[in-house]
This record gives C-alpha cells, sequence and structure tokens, in this order.
C-alpha cells in the first residue's frame, strides 16, 4: 500500500500542506478532490518524491520515500500535471527514451514501448515530434511513460485534462482495468469521474483532509440525498402540498416549478434512510391527479463538495 504519514509541506510562511495522513491499497482506485490551491498537486509530489516534505514520510510498498527514495520511486509511475515532456523529441523516441531510464534494454524495451503504444492510441502519431501534437495527445503521452514500467502505484495528476470525451473514456477504462493490481491516486476536477472510476475519494482544503469516503457516502451527506422530486398533473397545487406534508416520514415539501397544468415538488423525509415515495405515490392517486415523473434524487456530489470546503 501506499501510506501517507503526517505529510506537511511549507513554503516559506504559507502552509500548502497540513499533517495529511491516508493510505491507498492495490485494487484500491483513490480520487483525490479539492479546489484549487488545496495541496493536491503539492501532496502527489511529496508521495513521488519530488517535493520532500517539511515534517511527515510516505511509505511505498514497505520503502520510505525519504531514506530509500530509489527503491520507493522504482515502484512509482507519475503522471504531473501540465504533461511536462521534451517536445522536439518524436513519440516513440521519447517513450524509447523513458524505457532505457526505467533500465529496459534490446528486445524488452522495444517491446514495452510497441505495446504501450498500441495502449494508449499512440502507434499513429508515433513518428510525430511531440511539439506538433494537441494538447489532449500530449496528455496521452505522458500518461503512456506514467504506465510503461507496469508500476505497481500510478499517481496520476488530471490523467483526463485536455482529453476528448472518447479520449476520457479511453483513459477511465484504462485505470479501471490497471486497478486490480495496483493502488491508484489521481486528481480531479471533474465530480463525474469520481462516481465513474474512483472507489474511494479524499477531498482537501486549505491543505487538510476534510473527507474520506466513498462515492455513494459522499452523495448521502447531501441535503437532497433521499429527497422524492414529483411532477404531477391535473392536481389541485395547494391541497396536494398540504396533504404531502402531512403524511408519516414527510418533513418538508417545497415547489420546484408550477404552471397552469403541471406541478413538481420536491419532497424531503425527516430520515434520508426511510424511503417515503410509495407514501408520495398513493397520496397523489387520493387526489385525482396524474403523474408525469418521479424519483428519487441520491444525493449531488457538487453541492457535498461546495458544502465541505467552502461551508455554502
Amino acid at each position: 500500500m501506499i501510506e501517507v504519514k503526517h505529510l506537511t509541506k511549507q513554503f516559506g510562511s504559507h502552509l500548502a500542506v497540513d499533517n495529511i495522513s491516508f493510505t491507498a491499497e492495490k485494487g484500491e482506485i483513490l480520487g483525490f478532490l479539492g479546489p484549487n490551491g488545496a495541496g493536491k498537486s503539492t501532496t502527489m509530489r511529496m508521495i513521488t518524491g519530488f517535493f520532500p516534505p517539511t515534517d511527515g514520510t510516505v511509505i511505498v510498498g514497505g520503502n520510505d520515500i525519504l531514506t530509500q527514495s530509489i527503491a520507493a520511486r522504482k515502484k512509482i509511475g507519475y503522471l504531473p500535471e501540465n504533461a511536462p515532456v521534451y517536445p522536439d523529441m518524436t513519440v516513440i523516441r521519447y517513450l524509447d527514451f523513458c524505457a532505457d531510464i526505467r533500465g529496459f534494454s534490446g528486445a524488452a524495451r522495444k517491446q514495452r514501448v510497441g505495446e504501450t503504444l498500441e495502449r494508449c492510441f499512440l502507434t499513429g502519431v508515433r513518428h510525430q515530434a511531440v511539439n506538433t501534437l494537441s494538447k489532449g495527445y500530449k496528455q496521452r503521452v505522458c500518461f503512456a511513460q506514467s504506465i510503461l514500467h507496469d508500476p505497481e502505484y500510478l499517481i496520476l495528476d488530471e490523467p483526463t485534462d485536455g482529453l476528448d470525451p472518447n479520449q476520457k473514456h479511453e483513459v477511465r477504462l484504462m485505470i479501471r482495468e490497471m486497478s486490480a493490481t495496483k493502488a491508484i491516486i489521481f486528481s480531479t476536477h471533474i465530480l463525474d469521474e469520481v462516481d465513474t472510476v474512483c472507489s474511494r475519494a479524499i477531498i482537501i482544503a486549505d491543505g487538510k483532509v476534510v473527507a474520506d469516503d466513498t462515492p455513494d457516502g459522499l452523495r448521502q451527506r447531501s441535503g437532497f440525498h433521499g429527497s422524492v422530486v414529483l411532477t404531477v398533473t391535473g392536481a389541485e397545487r395547494d391541497g396536494l402540498e398540504k396533504e404531502i406534508t402531512t403524511l408519516d416520514g414527510v418533513a418538508s415539501v417545497s415547489v420546484v416549478d408550477a404552471d397552469a397544468d403541471r406541478t413538481t415538488l420536491r419532497i424531503f423525509p425527516g430520515d434520508p434512510a426511510v424511503p417515503v415515495a410509495d407514501r408520495v405515490i398513493a397520496s397523489v392517486g387520493r387526489n385525482g391527479a396524474t403523474i408525469a415523473s418521479v424519483f428519487v434524487e441520491q444525493g449531488r456530489l457538487d453541492d457535498v463538495f461546495r458544502d465541505i470546503t467552502t461551508g455554502k
């Protein structure tokens, strides 16, 4: 596993990372979230040994990043932010160079580069100079070097930045496939990626861990979790709203939208774990209204993220 122990980083008087501790196990995809300037990239740079911490340390597969740095870094694949690759090299030359640095030679090196080009859908641009590529392709080249040596641990800083929707889908699939045998930490600003890819998520704000939970667990913190959104036609709105308010288990009712023919209500349960949808539907039938749509809200990660990081 990766063990982050009381990690702290100070730049002059600015405390960028404040006593962070967490673990990431093999088989786990850990999403690392936070607003700009929260300390995500600084934390990832310390995990990989790029930045020395002011205090604390990181254990990577049993190796301390401070006292056994080379042994720890051999096990890591790192995709930094902004895809810093050598612009004058061709794609295949750059990956060959990275394979050489990683200790591959001869036929093994050639095979590893070829497999990585194919896996990252770079075969068609392998002889192009990196500086002629689009932002998305540059990102793919940098991602390719991070997985070239089949590392046990992957640290990915915004791995889908600059990719089009199809490319994002491909990268997410690769991350999920690789997670069976690796511990993966990746930062993202895209909350949908947390739902799509992550088995667990950490939210960081002002250099501190403010949440550590599964995506489902985070959604359950939303004020909308468990609420019923109901759209009806042919109802006397005030009467229907009043009756639903009196139902057992209902805490409150609010009007989301209304016009002459259609009304949309949001019904908040007293306990999100106790469903009230069946009672609400029965109440609509008693009022002679017709249900146009009904669904139970699972919670919104964007609301939870805002609440946790800003208090709003």
